[in-house]
């Protein structure tokens, strides 16, 4: 196997030529040299400028040397196309791989298998020489809420899913509602899927009605593509839905919220506003702070409201400041 320097220095000469333009006055030394270094290859213009003399006797590239400085490019007339990644490609594919597998449909997963696969081999290759190529080891992104386990989904519920999106089919389906713990039987119009957090959902309509609903995909029990065409897909915009605030469940509607916050946590929400409208205003005397801001009356808001516990009080408007308190007496009964 290739020692650590020697897949370095292949690797590096790979970047090389692909940096390589395919006409003349060609790009010089330096600006070689400083697109290496962004990709994290320590390395001189003097080391460059050997490899492009070694890799010229083997590949067709050619030097514009009637004035300095210096640049090289690919001969005229010479088609060529390189396989495989480039340091910044390999990392991005490793970062989004978790992501999007989920949202991809398996046939274009498989394409992009070889890839994923390539992009791991050359990180895992680079690593010692490369410091770019350990990046991976430097990040993360992390849930900030209790450290849930995904649902299960069977593969063929989430084929079938996907293929209904791709080809714009019905679909026939049991949905277990954990609402009602009940199964149903629905026609459905799939119209996108989204991932929140650990939950993949499936947008979409029930036949004869119009109104836009979420399926969890762990929920479906049984799913068989139809022959008939979704509809509602030319009423449907996906970034439109979302900046409703569909997913943040419940009433979406706009309300003027007011609450009380203690100091510490008016000091937090600073820093993350509840909106762009908010406003903090010191009460003075160690007394807290008020907050109003204009926000979607959502589950998820409440939920906030309750995790923070004595650090926030409702003032507004009043049927919420009501639906808290209750909630918050049936949960201090449960202690006594």
């Amino acid at each position: 196997m290739p020692s650590a320097k020697a897949q370095s220095t292949v690797s590096r000469q790979w970047e090389l030529l692909r940096q390589l333009p395919s006409r003349s006055p060609g790009i010089t030394t330096a600006e070689l040299a400083t697109r290496l270094h962004l990709s994290g290859y320590k390395i001189s213009r003097r080391t460059i400028e050997r490899d492009l003399i070694d890799l010229s006797l083997m590949f067709p590239l050619q030097c514009n040397d009637a004035s300095a400085p210096y640049g090289w490019y690919w001969q005229p007339g010479v088609s060529v196309e390189l396989q495989g990644v480039t340091l910044t490609e390999a990392l991005s594919l490793a970062l989004v791989e978790d992501a999007i597998r989920p949202l991809l449909p398996n046939s274009m997963l498989r394409v992009l298998e070889p890839r994923f696969n390539h992009a791991r081999q050359k990180l895992k290759s680079l690593g010692e020489e490369n410091h770019a190529a350990r990046w991976l080891d430097k990040v993360a992104s992390v849930r900030p809420d209790l450290n849930l386990q995904a649902p299960e989904i069977p593969e063929e519920i989430l084929e079938t899913l996907q293929q209904a999106l791709l080809e714009e089919k019905q679909l026939q389906c049991q949905y277990y509602s954990a609402h009602s713990d009940k199964v149903s039987q629905l026609t459905l119009n799939p119209l996108a899927l989204v991932q929140r957090g650990l939950i993949t959902y499936l947008i979409g309509t029930a036949d004869s009605y119009s109104d836009v609903r979420q399926y969890a995909v762990h929920r479906f029990r049984e799913l068989s593509l139809l022959v008939s065409p979704t509809q509602g897909l030319k009423d449907f915009n996906l970034q439109a839905y979302l900046n409703s605030d569909a997913l943040q469940f419940g009433n979406t509607e706009r309300i003027a919220f007011q609450a009380w916050l203690s100091e510490k946590q008016a000091r937090l929400l600073r820093e993350t506003p509840l909106s762009a409208d908010m406003a903090l205003t010191d009460l003075g005397n160690g007394d807290g702070y008020r907050v109003t801001a204009t926000i979607s009356d959502s589950w998820q808001l409440q939920w906030w409201i309750l995790s923070l516990g004595d650090a926030l009080v409702v003032e507004m408007p009043l049927n919420l400041r009501e639906q808290i308190a209750q909630k918050l007496r049936n949960a201090a009964a449960g202690y006594e």
